[in-house]
């Protein structure tokens, strides 16, 4: 199939993405189409590729990531994301976007583009008080679904051997950059990164954030897979509930049902652990999540919407009560949260 060459587009920025498309055939050789850059992520460069009334998404995942503190993370993550969406898509197809073409090589992927009007992002319903909890037990329940059916299989086991990529782009920055920046609970820290990067059961997101995931038509949508791993299921439930606490802190008026989400879907995602005991998942789960509280206030990527001093230290104070010590039940560790909230 024809294409323009590179050298066609020197100087402009957007030729990798012209070229990828011309060459996946989702555009015409002398198509140029409108690409909108979109925003909300630090990983990727993301556009939005619109031509005759249509629009597609294409993602390049980037070798530094946009945050304050240095960091840097392997892009071959951008296929590995691909992958999840592909295996996903097999458990629950109305959960995942489709992938359109991928060019691995050049750490690109295109992949449908879900309009904001009928797929708006969670994190904004969130915000403005649309809070349902009916969303989140479809998230615990698709969560569930995809953990469940991936458990005990050498084949996901094999293809998500992502280990490098998950401590470049969670452990070290979320676990063992917090852990330096707070020596008085870095045993705590440290012994979790340890847990976590050994605990291998099931198919691993390693991002499942309200910002990544679409209240659409059909249920939720999951997007941004990039940290996908074979590993500790526990993380992508304390990933996604530590959102639900924070968010108290950042919305005080929703915190009662901020708090009916966190309960709905830590409901709704037990309901399918069957590869472990579930007390053990959510005590693992329960230890995990003050340490992910505490990350995004001193980690690598601290959340955009805590920014006072007083709403910090009070995130800061409820994960160090759990680190040191810690509830065996995620009900109780979001009671711990809520009497430092409270005070």
């Amino acid at each position: 199939m024809a294409f323009l060459p590179e050298v066609g587009f020197a100087g402009m920025k957007n030729a990798p993405v012209l070229n990828f498309l011309r060459r996946a055939g989702l555009i015409g050789p002398d198509d140029l189409p409108d690409l909108e850059p979109l925003t909300g992520g630090v990983s990727s460069d993301i556009w939005k590729i619109g031509k005759n009334g249509e629009a597609v998404c294409v993602k390049r995942a980037l070798p530094k990531l946009k945050t304050r503190k240095e960091w840097f993370a392997p892009v071959e993550r951008n296929g590995n994301e691909a992958e999840w969406i592909r295996t996903a898509a097999t458990i629950v197809p109305d959960a995942v976007p489709g992938i359109l073409a991928e060019d691995p090589d050049a750490g690109m992927f295109a992949m449908d583009y879900l309009d904001p009007a009928t797929h708006p992002v969670w994190k904004d319903q969130l915000r403005d008080g649309l809070i349902d909890t009916r969303t989140a037990t479809a998230v615990g329940h698709v969560l569930g679904q995809i953990h469940s059916a991936t458990a005990d299989r050498s084949e996901i086991a094999s293809r998500f051997s992502t280990d490098d990529i998950f401590f470049a782009i969670r452990i070290e920055p979320y676990l063992l950059r917090t852990a330096a920046e707070c020596p008085d609970v870095s045993k705590q820290l440290k012994g979790l990164a340890r847990i976590t990067s050994s605990t291998k059961y099931t198919l691993v997101h390693g991002d499942v954030s309200p910002k990544n995931i679409l209240a659409g038509p059909s249920g939720p949508v999951l997007l941004d897979a990039e940290c996908a791993w074979h590993g500790d299921p526990a993380f992508d439930l304390a990933f996604c509930l530590n959102h639900m606490l924070l968010k108290c802190v950042w919305k005080p008026q929703h915190t009662e049902k901020l708090l009916n989400c966190f309960s709905a879907l830590t409901t709704a995602y037990l309901s399918h652990v069957d590869w472990e005991s579930a007390i053990d998942l959510e005590r693992r789960t329960a230890a995990l999540l003050p340490a992910l509280m505490l990350a995004r206030i001193d980690g690598a990527s601290p959340v955009e919407y805590i920014t006072s001093s007083e709403e910090k230290n009070t995130v800061r104070r409820a994960a160090r009560r759990g680190l040191i010590d810690t509830p065996p039940t995620l009900t109780k560790m979001s009671r711990v949260f809520l009497e430092e909230v409270q005070k």
